[in-house]
């Protein structure tokens, strides 16, 4: 027999609260005649002991109680009967012993428990987005030498900073699109992205000077529009596998010479794996069920995104000039920077939570940010010094980077496309023009200032708690 009545070896019941307390009766209870028993005043002697017990027994789930008929409810749940409370407790009903349970019992009401993170990090998805931002220059080791330098620089320079615009507004517009359904995302990105490595191309191929040089900026362009289909689509394995013939061929170089042929056939067999596989993720997404009546969002929306993608190129490309392995150590960093973003979120959503005042938040919020540029900035100084680079120069770009990328991840896009591009505009024209003290000197001034500006747009936009509620 089974069931909460099943007997156990020996013929005992199971050890239920309601038969514990209906087995241990007292000798003179049992021999008293039902019609003239005489109940004892609750709260005297062994019977009010019993209660006591009782409320010892049942505290953790008496104490949320808000009034003594959810007492009741839980001792009819234990299997009380009338006769035993009259009998064992001395009460004459269920809600008299449940009022004095009741009234024993102090209140208490115990958090619910915490909801996990919604904003918990991927580790191994953010170290591979990481890397893959800086693997593909590993193309310019093995194939720069090929190229005529001054006219290939120019034209390259061009056509990534205009990829590097058009990619970020493709991305956002294509993310707004992935949040109504896979199928508009992916038409999105098989319109946008040929277009965009189509405009990089012709405007690249304008400047440069011979046929290598053009076909340079052509891969380049191509690789970067089938690098952002894949990101956004979240391949980032698929790019990582098209990439293999170029890691391959760099690791080589310390040791072996691979040849003018390897050179240049190993980055176009990157650069065709790479469209292969972008091709390939955005048949995945035409497939999908296509949502009716969907509603396209303004382009306009997308344009500070582009904006600040042509700012943020342009003072890497400054900050290269001078300091190549700067800009290495930076890209590497985004890694790192992008994680950082979703631990602040879920960073502020705790301080949400254990905070009941806008004044305690905001100044919650402030350590939260406070602690993850410490932690972004902070190996930054030891690996620019490893490279022989500037910190001055690296770490307020960093800062203002990764501020405008934390605005833009709640939606606040103008601010940070307007300050990268005041700076952008200040080091480009200190560059163009020779002006004293010079771009090495203007630059670190420019990123400092939009830096501390995007700073103070952290604080107060996203310092109030209707920001993350």
């Amino acid at each position: 027999m089974s069931g909460p009545m099943a007997l156990e070896p020996g013929g005992a019941e199971r050890d239920t609260l309601a038969l514990r307390l209906a087995d241990d009766r007292t000798l003179s209870l049992r021999a008293a005649d039902q019609h003239t028993l005489a109940l004892v005043r609750p709260g005297h002697g062994a019977r009010r002991d019993a209660v006591d017990r009782l409320a010892a027994e049942l505290a953790d789930r008496i104490a949320p109680a808000v009034h003594p008929y959810e007492v009741a409810a839980l001792l009819e749940s234990e299997g009380l009967t009338g006769e035993v409370i009259q009998e064992r407790y001395g009460h004459p009903d269920l809600f008299s012993l449940a009022t004095a349970l009741y009234e024993r019992v102090p209140r208490s009401f115990p958090d619910p428990p915490l909801p996990a993170d919604p904003w918990r990090p991927d580790h191994v998805r953010c170290a591979l987005r990481g890397a893959l931002f800086a693997l593909p220059g590993l193309a310019y080791a093995l194939a720069g030498r090929l190229l005529p330098q001054n006219d290939a620089v120019r034209a390259l320079v061009v056509a990534g900073l205009l990829s590097w615009a058009w990619n970020q507004a493709l991305g956002h517009r294509a993310y707004l699109r992935l949040a109504t359904g896979r199928r508009e995302a992916g038409r999105t990105l098989l319109k946008g992205a040929p277009l965009g490595a189509a405009v990089a191309t012709g405007a690249g191929t304008a400047l440069a000077g011979s046929g290598a040089a053009a076909l340079a900026v052509t891969a380049q362009s191509g690789y970067l529009a089938a690098a952002g289909v894949l990101l956004v689509l979240g391949r980032e394995r698929l790019l990582l596998a098209a990439l293999a013939p170029v890691i391959a061929g760099a690791a080589t170089l310390p040791w072996w010479e691979p040849g003018t042929v390897l050179r240049a056939g190993l980055p176009l067999l990157s650069l065709l794996g790479s469209v292969a596989a972008a091709g390939w993720a955005l048949r995945g997404t035409l497939r999908a069920v296509p949502v009716p009546d969907a509603v396209r969002p303004p382009l306009l929306r997308s344009l500070p995104y582009g904006l600040f993608g042509l700012a943020a190129g342009t003072l890497v490309f400054l900050v290269g000039r001078d300091q190549p392995w700067a800009v290495i150590v930076l890209t590497l960093s985004m890694g790192p920077a992008e994680w950082l973003l979703y631990r602040y979120r879920g960073l502020s959503v705790a301080a949400l939570r254990a905070t009941g005042t806008p004044a305690g938040f905001r100044l919650r919020s402030a350590a939260v940010l406070a602690g993850c540029l410490l932690v972004y900035l902070g190996p930054l100084v030891p690996a620019a010094l490893l490279v022989d680079a500037d910190p001055v120069t690296l770490l307020p770009l960093a800062t203002a980077l990764w501020t405008s990328l934390l605005l833009q991840a709640f939606g606040v896009a103008w601010p940070p496309a307007a300050l990268c591009l005041a700076a952008a505009a200040g080091a480009g024209s200190a560059f163009l023009a020779g002006l004293p003290p010079g771009p090495a000197a203007a630059l670190p001034w420019c990123c400092g200032a939009a830096a501390l500006c995007l700073t103070v747009c952290v604080l107060r936009l996203l310092g109030r708690p209707a920001a993350h509620a």
